[in-house]
């Protein structure tokens, strides 16, 4: 960070004498005078008057000793600065959050153990939802993200190549615009949908989302289903400008503040939880763990 002679430049200037100077830095009396002698060399200064009495400092010696002084403790709080900063870096856990993977859960639960781990700080990194977007962010988690709060199964996990947390159980629901005829409804059942153009996820995203989809094929024909590619603002766009029916989970009630979530009395559900890299880092496993023992 700074000149190492500058050190020994003020040890002589302080014992005024290069024989105290290198018994005090633990080196011998001619590296003492060799390193000064190159530093007055280097800065084409004189820096010390030698008399048989020892040394004194000469004006410009005076000045480099008062600004030398300032100049190593600048330095040495730089690195300090430094140091926590990096500490502080290796003790911040980076939550991806987006309108379709909202972080609010992940918090939620975070805010129950937080007092117990003052050390962790999370940190909120924003980013779109598009389906090329989606592939990068799970496929480098770790990067530029430590994890991503969603539904996942392992069929997802596989395909993404990323690893999962499950920390609750979502119930599949629907959500509908708000002048929606089944808006009036608290709870909907699956004759509800009869008639309905019902949005889900493509098949082979998920086997939850495919057992609900067989049932519907089997026994619910009536439904009309629709697919669609990944869950973006777009497709809450259509639920609500259209009138169909979009298969969601709770977490994304406030998605899109012109629809309501509503739970359907069946069976099915999906796991929720957090998305992470396979080869997570330390203070993503210690967060894992904490999150882990949370639930």
């Amino acid at each position: 960070m700074y000149n190492l002679q500058l050190e020994t430049f003020i040890v002589v200037a302080d014992m005024g004498s290069f024989n105290k100077a290198a018994e005090a830095l633990y080196i011998t009396p001619p590296a003492v005078t060799k390193q000064m002698n190159l530093l007055e060399k280097d800065l084409g200064l004189k820096l010390f008057i030698r008399t048989h009495r020892g040394l004194i400092l000469t004006e410009a010696g005076k000045s480099l000793y008062k600004d030398a002084k300032y100049i190593i403790e600048y330095c040495k709080e730089s690195v300090e600065r430094a140091k926590r900063a990096m500490q502080e870096k290796d003790n911040v856990i980076r939550i991806g959050t987006s309108p379709m993977t909202p972080a609010a859960p992940l918090i939620q639960l975070w805010s129950k153990v937080q007092k117990e781990y003052p050390d962790i700080k999370l940190q909120m990194v924003p980013y779109m939802n598009s389906l090329e977007n989606a592939r990068e962010i799970l496929k480098n988690l770790g990067q530029n993200i430590d994890v991503v709060g969603g539904i996942f199964d392992e069929t997802m996990l596989k395909l993404r190549q990323c690893a999962g947390l499950e920390l609750s159980r979502q119930p599949l629901c629907c959500a509908v615009s708000l002048n929606h005829p089944l808006a009036q409804k608290d709870v909907l059942t699956i004759q509800d949908l009869h008639g309905e153009n019902f949005l889900m996820m493509h098949r082979g995203w998920s086997n939850y989302v495919d057992e609900l989809r067989d049932d519907i094929w089997k026994n619910h024909p009536q439904i009309h289903v629709v697919d669609f590619d990944i869950y973006s603002v777009e497709i809450f766009n259509q639920c609500e400008n259209s009138n169909d029916i979009l298969m969601v989970v709770e977490n994304m009630k406030d998605v899109h503040p012109l629809l309501k979530v509503i739970p359907v009395e069946w069976k099915y559900s999906i796991p929720y939880g957090i998305l992470y890299s396979p080869e997570p880092s330390e203070r993503v496993k210690r967060f894992l763990k904490i999150m882990k023992k949370t639930v």
